[in-house]
């Protein structure tokens, strides 16, 4: 009887947003890059030509996020389908930073631009992808197929610790509360102290309720104002300046 090999052969193609890391990459595996050319033509349109034959192989393509973030994304996309017409096996992204993770949620009348990149990947043919610190990990959601959210934290604190010699006599700052999570892991992890930066976004958070500023329908009673007065409040339930936990009261105008 003979034996089945279940062993696919594996291709590296990469577009034009990083070629210097997808060289990195095929000399570190010891596989040759895929012969490709993604150009541009006379009219900015993106014409990509693969000359090797991909059927039955598993596709990994290179491509992250840069300057060019749209042609890189176009590039992505149409490599990513002339592999699935010409019967790639699996064709995996490999997008250390994957572009527009930033806008993951929904801001006025904005749109959720993450979710519509997940979309055309999958409907340009795309079956896996690997990336890197993801703006929020809720992204993984976004996508009909695997995604494998990798972290760069360790190699970061091996940095750390192999190249700054004197990193024991460091703190680790959060540029703003929103990043303290992360920046206490890495306190945690090399037993440093941490600070954070404190200070408002640069955008409200009003600004993610759908119609804040719209005119309210017409007959729409205005809500009641809400105000506190600290100086006319027991001494036991002012606030406290100095951080402490402590209650407030606060009462409706006209009641």
């Amino acid at each position: 009887m003979t034996q089945l090999s279940h062993s696919r052969e594996m291709m590296l193609l990469t577009g034009n947003s990083h070629r210097d890391l997808a060289e990195k990459i095929s000399l570190r595996l010891g596989v040759r890059l895929g012969d490709c050319s993604v150009i541009q033509g006379d009219d900015r349109e993106t014409v990509v030509d693969i000359t090797a034959s991909v059927r039955g192989k598993d596709v990994f393509i290179i491509q992250t996020g840069s300057k060019d973030v749209n042609d890189a994304i176009m590039e992505l996309l149409i490599l990513t389908y002339a592999c699935k017409t010409a019967s790639a096996q699996s064709i995996v992204g490999v997008l250390p930073y994957l572009p527009y993770s930033k806008q993951c949620k929904m801001r006025k009348r904005g749109s959720i631009a993450a979710k519509l990149i997940a979309k055309m990947l999958h409907k340009a043919g795309m079956t896996h992808v690997i990336t890197m610190d993801l703006h929020q990990k809720e992204i993984q959601g976004f996508f009909d197929f695997p995604v494998d959210n990798l972290r760069a934290s360790p190699f970061l604190i091996q940095y750390i610790q192999d190249e700054i010699p004197d990193y024991r006599n460091s703190v680790i700052v959060a540029r703003n509360p929103g990043q303290a999570k992360r920046a206490t892991a890495f306190a945690e992890r090399l037993k440093l102290g941490i600070a954070v930066i404190h200070g408002e976004e640069k955008t409200p958070e009003s600004e993610t309720l759908d119609g804040r500023n719209s005119p309210p329908p017409p007959g729409t009673e205005q809500p009641n104002t809400i105000f506190l007065n600290l100086d006319v409040l027991p001494p036991d339930e002012q606030f406290d300046v100095n951080g402490g936990r402590s209650t407030c009261g606060v009462e409706a105008a006209g009641t």
